[in-house]
């Protein structure tokens, strides 16, 4: 192969001129995600249901680049497609779609309600679906065969494993959004847009900060890597997924965990029996 074919290491995670979204980007892993492409050159808009929210993390997150709040609940059809109209107005190309506002409900099997698996449902995996459907017009528009538009799923390792928490329709969700996720990687493949999630392990955030209180050291001592997620850990993954460097990747599902779920033998490591 002739140099001049080769990209540039600088070139290969370079997202400047690129248009994100990121739902659900004003805290946890959707902070550190927008963060990063940011980072790396890229215009994002975030949203949450939270309009304080916004405007606080449009503050923390201007440091970094070029940034949007827009509030909008996505866990209704109306607010998924008023986001989207407001998105394309400010351009009629998006190249990265961050599926990531998300929510969990822990709740004993015997009482565990109606409730949890519409809310849970509706956001989790119906959003995802109505904004791929509602933005997928400005996603071909930016997508090429060398370059394609990208969408990225926020799964969960919880998918992947059966955990402890009863947490029913949230590891049912995630199940569901890693087989969207291929489907749609098949579907869109050949319209110049990849799909593809990453499942996180645990990471700070308002969702798991009572989970790392009561057994974060266990969970980082059960990880091979020993240690629970990180901000750039996440911004990473979402920058190599976004960028050149993923380009050729589509219907994967990523485990973010330190080894966690792929390396699970259903015995304690010596240090969490200890």
């Amino acid at each position: 192969m002739a140099d001049d074919q080769f990209t540039t290491h600088a070139e290969l995670f370079d997202l400047r001129g690129k248009y994100a979204l990121v739902t659900g980007g004003t805290r946890g892993i959707g902070l550190m995600t927008a963060r990063g492409l940011l980072q790396a050159g890229a215009r994002v808009v975030i949203s949450s249901r939270d309009a304080d929210a916004c405007a606080e993390a449009q503050r923390l997150l201007s440091a970094f680049g070029d940034v949007r709040a827009i509030p909008a609940d996505l866990s209704r059809h109306d607010e998924c497609r008023r986001l989207a109209d407001l998105v394309q107005a400010d351009s009629e190309r998006l190249d990265i779609l961050v599926n990531n506002a998300g929510a969990m409900w822990r709740e004993p099997l015997e009482t565990f309600p109606d409730e949890a698996w519409d809310a849970v449902i509706d956001l989790n995996l119906k959003a995802p679906f109505r904004l791929v459907q509602a933005l997928l017009p400005a996603l071909r528009r930016a997508g090429t065969a060398d370059d394609p538009a990208r969408i990225i799923n926020i799964g969960s390792i919880a998918a992947l494993h059966v955990a402890e928490a009863p947490t029913y329709s949230y590891a049912a969700s995630k199940a569901a959004l890693h087989q969207l996720t291929r489907v749609l990687a098949r579907e869109l493949g050949p319209q110049h847009v990849t799909v593809n999630a990453v499942a996180p392990g645990v990471f700070p955030s308002r969702m798991t900060a009572s989970t790392i209180d009561a057994v974060g050291g266990t969970i980082a001592a059960a990880a091979p890597l020993r240690r629970l997620g990180r901000d750039d850990d996440m911004a990473g993954v979402a920058v190599f997924l976004a960028s050149r460097a993923g380009a050729y990747l589509t219907g994967t599902v990523i485990p973010v965990d330190g080894g966690i779920a792929t390396t699970a033998t259903g015995t304690p490591p010596a240090a969490v029996r200890a």
